[in-house]
């Protein structure tokens, strides 16, 4: 029996975008959100690694994330390896990454020790330069731009036929008449793996896991 029944229901699928010069789909959409801001500062949490907790907590629950290609055979990663981008002293990109954490407040604090760390860098981050390509898939890439209220965004990938690891972008945060929150929310993943619908699951579960946060 397949490890990967589920995959294997839309393997055809896989086949024939996989088969393309460019098998992404890249969808740029505004994303409603509960506004979690107070809380986080009632409980002195940074609001980006609360949401970074809450969005790689929806990426493990919505299976179609967690496919990937390794020495050309699909898998399904069973873990992840948080990492982000920031910016240092000289408003150059580096690249943070910490261990994962199920509670919230750890997790938030070596997110904020990561990305210290990775601010103070020079040189681009040598810990994740020296992953492994199977330690690789076990992330997905994220940023954040929160000048920007952004509509569109195209991610770089190593080769155009391989964006088996999601890429995931955030920007401005815009307050809601009824109290709500909305920001730009970007999803680039491999449309072998991923279609619209996993999009707007994935964004349900987002919302969804911030409420649960705020509940614990």
């Amino acid at each position: 029996m397949s490890e990967l029944p589920n995959f294997d229901r839309r393997r055809d699928r896989f086949d024939f975008f996989d088969r393309m010069q460019s098998p992404a789909v890249n969808l740029c959409f505004r994303m409603d959100l509960p506004d979690f801001r107070p809380w986080c500062k009632e409980q002195d949490l940074a609001p980006f690694h609360v949401l970074l907790c809450a969005v790689l907590r929806a990426v493990l629950k919505v299976e179609n994330f967690r496919y990937r290609v390794h020495e050309g055979e699909v898998i399904r990663i069973e873990r992840l390896h948080p990492s982000f981008t920031v910016v240092n002293q000289h408003f150059d990109l580096n690249l943070a990454q910490f261990d994962w954490s199920d509670d919230v407040r750890e997790f938030v604090a070596r997110g904020q020790a990561a990305r210290e760390e990775a601010g103070n860098m020079l040189a681009l981050n040598a810990h994740y330069l020296r992953m492994s390509p199977r330690d690789a898939k076990d992330q997905v890439f994220v940023t954040c731009m929160p000048w920007l209220d952004f509509t569109s965004i195209q991610h770089p990938m190593a080769s155009l036929a391989t964006p088996d690891i999601p890429s995931l972008a955030w920007g401005k945060f815009t307050n809601e008449p009824d109290g709500g929150l909305q920001l730009p929310f970007s999803v680039q993943a491999h449309h072998g793996f991923v279609d619209g619908y996993h999009i707007h699951l994935l964004a349900q579960q987002i919302a969804a896991e911030l409420e649960a946060i705020m509940r614990a």
